[in-house]
């Protein structure tokens, strides 16, 4: 297995989104394009992009096979706490982790596209490894791309 070298942090604060379906649609020259079922991923994968480009501070998309770690954070809703006088505590069934949607692999599908678009490589087909969670805070996401290297 090879070694990383660190080299871009991103945080991109927001709520993540996934990128879902896409639904066909016939375009003005007859032709069939596809458009993104989600109205949220567009503004989130912009985000991305966005803080991508400041991140890369003009420099050019790394070459050869990339690992990616995401920390995707999602806002805790108000029925995992208690009530009354306790309402700043969670409730005993409350999970530790999102585990209901948005799912992990379609929020890494607008988190991958997003990158691309930033220009941090030339194609997703570089991440040759990749750790992802989603995690309860404030929503956003932190992201972390080393440059994999021989050991």
């Amino acid at each position: 297995m090879g070694g990383e070298a660190a080299v871009i942090t991103i945080e991109v604060r927001g709520l993540p989104a996934p990128q879902g379906s896409k639904r066909p649609v016939r375009l003005g020259s007859g032709k069939i394009g596809m458009v993104e079922m989600s109205k949220a991923v567009g503004p989130w994968r912009e985000a991305i992009r966005s803080e991508t480009q400041r991140a890369m501070n003009g420099d050019g998309p790394l070459a050869g096979p990339v690992h990616v770690t995401a920390i995707f954070t999602l806002p805790r809703p108000r029925s995992h706490y208690r009530t009354g006088l306790m309402s700043d505590f969670l409730k005993p069934t409350a999970p530790v982790a999102p585990c209901v949607k948005p799912d992990l692999d379609k929020l890494l599908r607008a988190l991958l596209d997003g990158l691309t678009a930033g220009g941090v490589w030339t194609d997703d087909a570089q991440v040759a490894q990749v750790a992802a969670r989603k995690e309860y805070g404030q929503p956003g996401c932190r992201i972390e791309i080393s440059r994999m290297v021989a050991s």
